[in-house]
């Protein structure tokens, strides 16, 4: 019975000792994983920025002939708006 104890513990001990080990692995990978994670998405974040300055010009401008009706359409509307405004007459505070 001590015997079989023993090698009860013994196997407890040894299966405590890997289940560690791969702990103390699974922690290491996962932070270094998590490191390249972030570079990768900060360069990613980088590398998507420049290239939306690059194509975004180029997508509105070929994006220019179909909007190009609301566009006219919204500058008469802000023109007929802007004119048909009375001016404000000063008062007598405003009058220095």
């Amino acid at each position: 019975m001590i015997a079989m104890s023993v090698l009860l513990m013994l196997f407890v001990g040894v299966w405590l000792t890997a289940a560690f080990v791969g702990l103390v692995f699974k922690l290491a990978f996962g932070l270094i994983g998590g490191l390249f994670s972030l570079v990768g998405a900060v360069l990613g974040l980088l590398f998507g920025g420049v290239a939306l300055l690059v194509v975004a010009p180029i997508v509105a401008l070929a994006l220019l002939p179909f909007c190009l009706p609301l566009i006219l359409l919204v500058a008469v509307v802000w023109a007929i708006a802007r004119g048909s405004r009375r001016h404000a007459t000063p008062t007598g505070a405003a009058v220095h």
